[in-house]
């Protein structure tokens, strides 16, 4: 029997489905399987009144896959996924696993306080038998004392070397109660020189008209669910690297960090509106 295209897959245990989830809700605007009716429902009513939803996920997605390659690339083979959310194409051991060689290796921890998030990342990591090299923490980011003090963490990360942490589209939901600073200050406080951090981060940037206006309803919305969204100028982002060398080219709208193709329009007529950059500790 064929699918239904908007079956949901079995909710895990413990698992609030009646309540849309912002992870689930990236996963959908990417694409992913990991949603349910409620999150597409949401989506569906976020897209109608703005547009760029999904378009914007799409380019945090490929910027995040240009970071793991850059820093592959750079020789760093460690790295910390702070909010990584509901698995879904493009994910970090998936870009790691297509980048490397055979003789090649590298390890990954994903982050996320959300049951669903672990339960379908740990599934799926089995299933590739990537359990070895790739793991789940569930856990708030928010809570860097015990992300970093995970059994799991620190049987796949060595701090002593070089690492890489991200933090992609996710510092928007810590609100400034929660004390942002201090918190990516104490990721920052445990890597060694050589490690990298990067962040994207949703801004009203230079948008305006009708898409600003967008942005600002598609906020609101997102205050209306368990994860409650607030944006950054670029000068409030820029504290959070601690006053590291900012890789070139600096700080800049997710498209423009070492793009690797053309925008079409719709694209481009998102960009103002996340800004993102990556540091490396000196």
């Amino acid at each position: 029997m064929t699918e239904k295209p908007d079956a949901a897959p079995k909710a895990p245990e413990g698992v609030d489905v009646e309540k849309p989830s912002a992870a689930r809700v990236y996963d959908w605007y990417l694409g992913g399987k990991q949603n349910w009716a409620v999150d597409r429902e949401f989506g569906r009513r976020i897209e109608k009144m703005w547009s760029l939803a999904r378009p914007g996920a799409k380019q945090n997605r490929e910027f995040m896959n240009r970071v793991v390659r850059a820093a592959l690339d750079a020789g760093i083979r460690q790295f910390l996924d702070l909010g990584s959310g509901v698995p879904t194409a493009g994910n970090v051991h998936e870009v790691v696993e297509a980048a490397l060689g055979d003789d090649d290796q590298a390890t990954v921890v994903y982050v996320d306080y959300e049951p669903v998030a672990v339960a379908h990342a740990t599934l799926i990591l089995e299933d590739e038998a990537a359990t070895d090299w790739a793991g789940i923490v569930q856990a708030d980011l928010r809570d860097p004392r015990t992300v970093l003090n995970d059994p799991r963490t620190r049987e796949l990360i060595d701090f002593s070397q070089p690492v890489c942490v991200m933090l992609m589209a996710v510092l928007h939901f810590v609100g400034p109660d929660d004390d942002p600073d201090g918190i990516v200050r104490a990721y920052r406080d445990k890597l060694v020189p050589g490690s990298w951090l990067a962040i994207s981060q949703m801004s009203e940037g230079d948008g305006d008209g009708p898409a600003l206006e967008g942005l600002r309803w598609f906020v609101e919305q997102y205050r209306k669910t368990s994860n409650p969204m607030w944006l950054r100028d670029r000068d409030e982002i820029e504290p959070f690297f601690g006053g590291w060398p900012l890789l070139e080219p600096g700080i800049t709208h997710l498209p423009d960090w070492r793009p690797e193709r053309e925008l079409n329009a719709v694209e481009a007529e998102a960009r103002p509106f996340a800004w993102c950059a990556v540091a490396r500790k000196p």
